[in-house]
């Protein structure tokens, strides 16, 4: 009976598992910047057509941002 295999799959599985979590993550900060870049904008008066639209942009982005940071978060707390 070898086990090395299931083993090696698991701690493969561990690391893709970790790697995938920074990646989530690093794009969640880079989003949040990006949403923060626009509020500056819609803040100093660009685009002022579109500002409604990008204002409720900017807010479903926030908590877009938002779940999927705790949804993250959550995860850390696995085994």
């Amino acid at each position: 009976m070898n086990l090395r295999p299931q083993l090696m799959d698991s701690t493969r599985s561990q690391d893709l598992d970790q790697s995938s979590m920074e990646d989530s993550t690093a794009l969640i900060q880079q989003l949040e910047q990006d949403r923060a870049w626009l509020l500056e904008q819609i803040d100093r008066g660009r685009w002022q057509e579109f500002r409604l639209d990008l204002a409720a942009l900017e807010r479903e982005l926030g908590q877009l941002l938002q779940r999927a940071s705790e949804h993250f978060s959550d995860g850390d707390d696995r085994p």
